[in-house]
């Protein structure tokens, strides 16, 4: 690959062996291929020498999924970063695993088309990543995740094949449960090195709301209320006070503080859709318990809404060492049901948390401050996760709705999934990767 993509002093090294969790390791060597030929070769000596290898975009999951295990090879996909094709007529478009999502989006949208997944992360998050975790975002409530815009794959499987997986056809039998078994796998099973995706028209208009409640229940049963009456905006995001404080301190955006919550809402279509919704959006949360309702009039103050909720994370890692985010998820009936447990276990545990959840799919992101030096708070933050975990399953959720199980969340597998889907998953990783060679200590617990 040429010596300039091959990485072993010890400042590269250190610079690949972290990601957006208070995780950490450091790989013995990064590589950087340029083509899929040059990752099947990587693969093909890996399986040789059995090195382990880590499939790497940005760096950006939460969940451990990109963390060096000892005397691996960090795969770096950052070079694959052009977009391949737009197909108009078609409505797909082909991209390289390392193109930057912000950077597709600006290449979509500018020609009227709309790629809806839109995880917080976007202006810094890889296409490859977006899939291997099977992110989501704000717009989940509506348009769904990247699992429902992926039709086409081009994959290096663990033994150095090269595969091609889907493509533009509308309908397609033969090969969609192997392409699907690939999102979300977490770089377990294949190296992406090339996606396609299918398209939408972009939305002629959009309306985008901030209501303002006094008891965060309030907030949590509106959401619960507007999902009962058939309204299905394109966006529900709920932010607490403590996230409301931390986020003013870092862009001044104009946020109520005084308020226990705030639902951020979005609803988009046509002129007469979104009308209509809009006047119901509006009457629905004003009835749940709403004191304040601002209504975005134009795109600067879209955008200034939007400022607010995409800065949560970067407020939150001003204020603390290092933070847990979660994204336990729970049927949308139950949101308020988990919403109350949460505020119940940061209390418990007496843990700073920032609750902030895609509440409009159920999706909870409540964000641990944290300083890992602490034992005794580390301590008490493994207890409210598990916590945490317990109750989103017993509410009839899941462990992780878009960040992935990486390392942090894979011990507690089996408590979804039973002792016979857990061997299931390892005799499924055995037959695809005999030699254990891709991201080996992900998405399944260490074993016995």
């Amino acid at each position: 690959m040429g010596r300039e993509n091959v990485l072993s002093t010890p400042e590269d090294l250190v610079c690949y062996g972290y990601d957006a969790t208070h995780c950490e390791g450091e790989p013995s060597l990064v590589v950087r291929p340029g083509s899929a030929g040059e990752v099947a070769e990587i693969v093909r000596l890996a399986n040789r020498a059995r090195l382990p290898l880590v499939p790497r975009g940005s760096g950006t999951n939460l969940s451990g999924g990109t963390i060096p295990v000892p005397g691996s090879v960090v795969v770096q996909m950052g070079r694959l970063n052009r977009i391949l094709e737009i197909d108009e007529g078609n409505l797909t478009a082909t991209v390289q695993p390392g193109v930057l999502l912000g950077d597709f989006n600006r290449e979509v949208e500018s020609r009227g088309l709309f790629y809806p997944p839109d995880p917080s992360s976007q202006s810094i998050s890889s296409l490859g990543g977006n899939v291997g975790e099977g992110a989501g975002g704000p717009r989940g409530v509506k348009y769904g995740t990247t699992r429902n815009y992926v039709i086409g794959l081009e994959v290096v499987t663990p033994t150095g094949e090269v595969l091609r997986l889907g493509g533009k056809a509308a309908k397609r039998g033969a090969d969609a449960s192997l392409l699907h078994l690939m999102i979300g796998s977490e770089g377990t099973l294949g190296i992406i090195t090339e996606i396609t995706v299918r398209l939408v028209p972009k939305p002629a208009a959009k309306q985008t709301f901030l209501a303002a409640f006094d008891r965060l229940e309030d907030a949590a049963r509106t959401v619960s209320a507007l999902i009962a009456s058939r309204i299905v905006p394109t966006t529900i995001e709920l932010m607490d006070q403590v996230g409301m404080i931390e986020v003013e301190k870092f862009k001044h955006v104009g946020l109520p503080i005084e308020a226990e919550a705030v639902l951020l809402i979005e609803v988009d279509g046509s002129e007469a859709e979104v009308a209509y919704q809009s006047e119901r959006v509006e009457r629905k949360v004003r009835e749940g318990g709403a004191r304040d309702v601002q209504v975005a009039r134009t795109q600067q103050e879209m955008d200034l809404l939007w400022l607010a909720r995409r800065s949560f994370g970067a407020a939150i890692a001003r204020s603390t060492p290092t933070q847990v985010t979660e994204d336990a998820t729970v049927p949308r009936a139950k949101v308020p049901e988990m919403v109350r447990a949460i505020f119940s276990l940061r209390q418990k545990y007496r843990l700073r948390v920032a609750i902030l959840a895609h509440a409009g799919d159920g999706n909870m992101h409540p964000a641990i401050m944290i300083d890992p030096r602490d034992s005794d708070e580390m301590r008490r933050v493994e207890q409210f996760t598990a916590e945490l975990f317990r109750t989103a399953l017993a509410l009839g959720g899941t462990l992780s709705g878009e960040h992935g199980m990486g390392i942090l969340k894979s011990p507690y597998l089996e408590w979804q999934f039973g002792p016979e889907g857990v061997a299931a998953f390892r005799r499924l990783k055995a037959a695809l990767d005999p030699n254990n060679i891709l991201n080996p200590g992900k998405l399944l617990p260490p074993s016995a």
